[in-house]
């Protein structure tokens, strides 16, 4: 048991900021003080084991990231960060939850899907963990284990409709697991992407012998976004299940979701950072003196990042302010260019699909403060009280005050981060998709379950202290 008092900073939450102590005993909050307060005592900082002294910076709850993938097969490969070092990277970016996605692909039980996860996670995270479950093979047998996963603590559930061969539900499958979704309170996680259409597109590409990842953004056309997230709205709408959009990219989706959220629909939407800073034309069609226009393979996601020249990034930021986008995840799923990347020379389909991005989540979203996109409040709502509400932890996640999780961030406005390998880039990869972007602020000091992981610029983390987070229903819902 210890204590620890974070003094001089300024708590900011989601509704306000002001100056206030925070007192941590063990690994929970226990008090938010007025600075100086008598309170507890006359000299509270001579009592406690730790001052931290945050005069000048921001004291925030920790980030939650809600959409990660350690060590997802996809594409004859797997994500290259394992939960050891995707944690440790989060951790050193004020990330202190993640939430991963357990596989099931066709033919394989749900519940073999979710031990294999627990097993890849416990014993080796510097940080907590949830986990969604992803549906990608709804069959009879995965449609009755769906209301069990409630008791596990995976109250959320991810379809695809795209990847057809490999993740790929139809609208009937969908339909049925949307139903049983209204019935439970499970949350329903789209991949809203019309696949056929985008392969058939893909392929007559590659015919042409447009084959360089740029093509990957021409193949996915917004159009395939949109068309699916209105279908999905509409199943929604039929069945009565919340919906959560992930990685919407394309603007004229976003008008979907807008619709449907001011008809007082149970609709949600996450964007991720690529598509806020991102483009087809600078980063799809980038090239390089080692990869020539193989470089834009690095920026190989889906949804894609798309034209700056439609304005997609800034309809994303609107969708911030306006509340028509809640959060801010990252889908972090990152790939070597050497061996993985690469396994798509000659053609782009064949590019692992992914970027990494947990480490700079926090640190790009003040970015947005710094230039005026979104207000301090807004960036912890987007970062961390939003996912916690929308995902089951709050009150116990996403928020400074008495009972919470003692994880918190000290966040030095004032401070400075310069992007890229070799600068700050702790996530296993051989390359930052980040590479020289620069930041007007700096994650100081992070503190998980008040176990100070990182201060100094030094890591101070303990592989496994990280905890399974077994989540409540979503908390957010109208």
């Amino acid at each position: 048991m210890s204590t620890t008092l974070i003094k001089g900073g300024t708590v900011v939450s989601a509704t306000g900021r002001v100056l206030a102590d925070v007192l941590v005993d063990d690994e929970t909050i226990v008090a938010v003080l007025q600075p100086g307060s008598t309170s507890l005592g006359h000299d509270l900082p001579s009592t406690v084991d730790r001052v931290i002294d945050a005069t000048g910076k921001y004291v925030i709850p920790g980030g939650v990231d809600a959409h990660t993938h350690m060590q997802l097969p996809f594409g004859g490969t797997s994500a290259s960060d394992t939960f050891e070092t995707g944690t440790k990277a989060a951790a050193w970016g004020g990330t202190t939850s993640i939430i991963d996605f357990a596989v099931q692909k066709t033919g394989e039980k749900v519940e073999d899907g979710l031990a294999a996860w627990h097993e890849l996670a416990n014993g080796n995270t510097f940080v907590d963990y949830g986990f969604h479950q992803i549906i990608g093979g709804a069959d009879e047998d995965a449609l009755a284990a769906l209301p069990k996963l409630v008791d596990e603590g995976v109250t959320s559930f991810k379809m695809f409709m795209a990847y057809p061969g490999v993740f790929h539900s139809d609208d009937a499958q969908i339909l049925k697991a949307m139903q049983i979704a209204a019935d439970t309170g499970l949350m329903t996680m789209m991949h809203a992407e019309n696949g056929p259409v985008i392969d058939v597109i893909a392929e007559q590409l590659v015919a042409q012998g447009k084959t360089d990842p740029y093509y990957h953004g021409v193949a996915r056309v917004w159009q395939a976004e949109e068309e699916a997230t209105h279908r999905a709205i509409m199943l929604g709408n039929i069945t009565g299940a919340p919906l959560y959009v992930v990685h919407v990219s394309a603007k004229q989706a976003l008008a979907q979701i807008a619709t449907a959220r001011d008809g007082g629909q149970n609709v949600f939407a996450e964007t991720c950072p690529q598509y806020l800073y991102m483009s087809l034309e600078d980063h799809l069609g980038a090239t390089s003196e080692e990869w020539g226009a193989f470089e834009g393979a690095k920026y190989v996601c889906s949804t894609p990042v798309r034209s700056k020249e439609e304005q997609h990034q800034d309809a994303m930021w609107n969708g911030l302010r306006t509340n028509d986008l809640q959060m801010v995840s990252t889908d972090h799923c990152p790939f070597c260019m050497k061996d993985q990347k690469e396994l798509g020379l000659g053609d782009f389909r064949k590019i692992p699909n992914g970027i990494g991005s947990v480490e700079h989540r926090m640190d790009l979203l003040y970015q947005g403060v710094v230039t005026g996109e979104i207000t301090l409040e807004r960036w912890v709502e987007l970062t961390s009280t939003t996912p916690a509400r929308m995902f089951g932890l709050y009150g116990k996640k996403g928020v400074i005050q008495p009972g919470a999780d003692a994880d918190i961030v000290v966040y030095d406005p004032n401070g400075h981060t310069s992007i890229g390998v070799g600068k700050t880039h702790h996530m296993n990869m051989d390359h930052s998709a980040w590479e020289g972007f620069e930041v007007d602020g700096h994650v100081d000091v992070v503190l998980s379950r008040g176990n100070v992981l990182v201060e100094g610029g030094e890591f101070h983390g303990t592989k496994g202290h990280g905890s399974y987070l077994k989540r409540g229903l979503s908390q957010y819902l109208i």
